[in-house]
């Protein structure tokens, strides 16, 4: 079977073996060939963890799905906020869309989270880590469905008051968010949750990386 490693560098550098373009196309169009080739007679779970090797080796999906909502709630919060600044009831109507999907996308890495905490290895320093992340992210679904039901049932633009209180708790999601990612990433990069990180040798990177870019 072809490395799977040598077929997404291809893709990356543009060749494999740094030759000039002309050859560099033809090479990369033999190497993609070569490759769906290999597929041929693999198992569906074998040409998902071939095309798709780096979800596969994920130990749960808390991490993929994470982005969604950390994306579309602070889309929902700066949309809203300059909709409500400059009075354009469209960008407002848009924050409604992405605080929906928001929410949905909240709910599901909320639901994998859960899933995950209870799967993952951890020590007892990383454990209080986990806990302050699970019950930040339980905050931001719960206030986002809140500001969602908010808006359905208001049934219009929220204006005067309502609109101050109801800015001001989306700037609180927003905080949360933030807070929450960064407990993540202070999981993930200083104690390594779910990381099974494979040991490289040190090298000389101006020495030994000599392919073309």
């Amino acid at each position: 079977m072809i490395d799977t490693n040598y077929f997404l560098s291809f893709q990356v550098h543009g060749s494999a073996d740094g030759h000039k373009a002309g050859e560099g196309i033809t090479a990369s169009v033999e190497t993609l060939l070569t490759f769906l080739e290999s597929l041929i007679g693999l198992s569906p779970a074998e040409v998902f963890s071939t095309i798709l090797p780096g979800i596969s080796s994920m130990a749960n999906i808390h991490p993929l799905i994470v982005h969604f909502p950390i994306a579309l709630l602070i889309a929902f919060f700066l949309v809203d906020l300059f909709g409500s600044i400059f009075k354009n009831r469209s960008w407002r109507r848009f924050a409604g869309k992405l605080l929906y999907l928001g929410a949905v996308s909240a709910a599901a890495a909320v639901a994998a989270g859960l899933s995950a905490e209870a799967s993952v290895e951890h020590g007892e320093n990383v454990h209080q880590i986990l806990e302050r992340h699970g019950t930040i992210g339980i905050s931001i679904l719960c206030l986002s469905v809140v500001l969602l039901l908010w808006r359905l049932l208001y049934g219009r633009a929220i204006k005067g008051a309502s609109n101050i209180i109801y800015l001001f708790m989306s700037f609180i999601l927003f905080i949360l968010i933030i807070l929450g990612a960064d407990l993540g990433g202070l999981m993930v990069y200083k104690y390594g949750v779910a990381v099974d990180a494979v040991k490289v040798k040190s090298i000389d990177y101006f020495q030994e990386h000599t392919h073309s870019h």
